[in-house]
């Protein structure tokens, strides 16, 4: 175990050399190539620049990643799969329309959950035109439990989901985040 801890003391060294900039930069990287562990870089992130600083740091990186992805398929790869996919603009459509029609309580519950693909979130949204408040709100609310699911509870699923007390918290963090979702959809009217 103390090669593990070698290497992390190393990463997280050249973290801090490298500042905020590159643990925001790798998040970053996260958003475009999804098979990077973002667990880990939220981790060591909050290793590098201290629990409060690596958690905004980290939830800021996560949150302008899926921003900005959202944006590109929305905008730009849209146009292009309206084009090669028009066999099956059929299906396309009905299935834009039911991610469309998601509830902000059930998305924002979707983004919360540790082991939803966010690449995918971001790309169904942006691909279905849904309302960007809609969708940039979910997303500042949903990863806020993610960040923390990341950081403090660890990087390692199988301790975290065996120990009782974590699954507790994460529980208590899910329903905290759908009741929010509810309260704020009602009063910025977002469905």
């Amino acid at each position: 175990m103390a090669w593990f801890q070698e290497i992390v003391t190393s990463i997280t060294e050249y973290l801090i050399i490298g500042g905020p900039i590159v643990g925001i930069l790798v998040i970053l990287l996260e958003s475009i190539f999804p098979a990077l562990p973002l667990g880990v870089f939220i981790t060591l992130n909050m290793e590098a620049f201290g629990k409060i600083f690596g958690f905004i740091l980290s939830w800021s990186a996560t949150c302008l990643g899926c921003i900005l992805s959202y944006f590109v398929f929305s905008k730009w790869v849209d146009r292009l799969l309206q084009h090669v996919l028009k066999k099956h603009q059929k299906k396309l459509k009905k299935l834009e329309k039911r991610i469309y029609k998601i509830p902000f309580s059930h998305l924002v519950l979707l983004v919360a959950l540790p082991f939803t693909p966010a690449f995918l979130i971001n790309i169904a949204c942006g691909l279905s035109k849904m309302s960007t408040k809609k969708f940039i709100i979910a997303i500042l609310l949903g990863k806020l439990s993610i960040v923390f699911f990341w950081g403090f509870v660890g990087t390692s699923l199988i301790e975290s989901v065996t120990d009782m007390k974590t699954i507790i918290i994460i529980a208590l963090l899910l329903i905290g985040t759908y009741i929010l979702s509810k309260i704020v959809s009602r009063k910025m009217k977002i469905d």
